[in-house]
């Protein structure tokens, strides 16, 4: 009998605080169609549905183009920025504006953050010392899986991806968003993102996608020394929120404030 190789592993985790996230396979790896060059290859993910033109690789190179000429200059970043498309990831009523420089709604009141936020935060998550040494994000637990289209970019940057969503309805939507890629170092869980994920911590990167007034401490917890942190935080002093840096040390945790941004709030139970 011919053995049967590994399933896909995204699946519909559902982990309450504290509890094993039950294990998955994963399905073979779909074959890159036989025209496709290295260079195509790389810039357009697997079984991805085409259109409106917004599938080419001359539109998202030129949106990386825009984000290089504002001062990005991470070539991992960019070059995943360049891989991923965005557009399979919005509404399809929006989709004309997926590579402009704009937040967009993607229901149940939570929006795909705009390209320069999404490169920015990625950017300083690969300025960290566990990224630089290791030259990947490592084992990254993304916190707000939302649309998706973060969790697929992370998917190239790290070795591991836990992406932790509390609305249900974006779980299961990210999950059949996320399928084309079929990406074996990712997993998607249904639970209440302030809680982190303990089974699989610690982690190398931690990022998050919505900001309260404090950090929960089981993000810090579940930090691996060396590791960095980035997530938007609503500070007095600011006004409004900033992107907070943490780097967690042998003993401790140090943190940087950054420029101000805007983010739907953090919440905790399951929706």
């Amino acid at each position: 009998m011919k053995p049967r190789g590994p399933r896909f592993p995204i699946g519909l985790d559902r982990v309450s605080p504290g509890a094993q996230a039950p294990g998955t396979t994963q399905r073979p790896q779909r074959p890159v169609h036989e025209a496709a060059a290295d260079a195509r290859r790389r810039s357009a993910p697997i079984g991805l549905p085409s259109g409106l033109g917004l599938d080419s690789v001359a539109v998202r190179a030129r949106m990386v183009q825009r984000l290089r000429a504002q001062g990005l200059l991470c070539e991992p970043v960019l070059q995943a920025l360049e891989q991923v498309p965005r557009h399979h990831f919005v509404d399809p009523a929006l989709v004309a504006q997926a590579y402009e420089d704009t937040a967009l709604p993607i229901g149940h009141g939570q929006t795909i953050s705009k390209p320069s936020v999404v490169a920015r935060m990625l950017a300083l998550l690969f300025e960290g010392r566990s990224a630089r040494q290791r030259g990947s994000l490592g084992r990254v637990l993304e916190i707000g899986t939302g649309s998706g289209y973060q969790a697929a970019l992370l998917g190239v940057l790290g070795t591991q991806v836990i992406s932790v969503e509390r609305l249900r309805p974006l779980h299961e939507r990210a999950r059949t968003l996320l399928q084309p890629l079929r990406r074996a170092n990712m997993r998607l869980v249904w639970a209440d993102g302030c809680q982190g994920h303990p089974p699989n911590a610690p982690y190398d990167t931690v990022i998050a996608a919505a900001g309260g007034e404090a950090l929960p401490q089981s993000w810090l917890d579940q930090m691996a020394p060396g590791a960095r942190l980035v997530a938007p935080l609503h500070t007095r002093a600011a006004g409004g929120q900033v992107l907070m840096v943490v780097d967690r040390t042998e003993t401790d945790w140090v943190r940087q404030v950054h420029e101000a941004v805007h983010f739907v709030p953090l919440k905790s139970g399951l929706g």
